[in-house]
């Protein structure tokens, strides 16, 4: 079980209030949502619209996808949310 990010593409998701990228494992697709607040804990000051949440993330995608890593390995769901906790 190898998790990889090699697609950099992530985008918001304005339901659910995170910012959705994906993982592989093998030929299988995952995705990941990293919740608005999680974000905001990552880089305090980040304001709560679309621009700025996409740009914490991009400052932080090295230890988001590290996140994504652990929560992964807990069990196979088809996506996975990530919060506040998780960092």
């Amino acid at each position: 079980m190898t998790l990889s990010f090699p697609n950099l593409s992530r985008s918001y998701d304005t339901t659910r209030r995170a910012v959705r990228f994906w993982g592989y494992d093998s030929a299988m697709e995952t995705s990941f949502f990293v919740m608005a607040d999680a974000l905001r804990r990552l880089q305090p000051g980040t304001r709560p619209d679309e621009t700025s949440l996409l740009s914490a993330f991009d400052s932080n995608r090295d230890q988001i996808c590290a996140a994504a890593a652990k929560v992964y390995k807990r069990g196979n769901k088809g996506s996975y949310d990530l919060g506040p906790g998780d960092f």
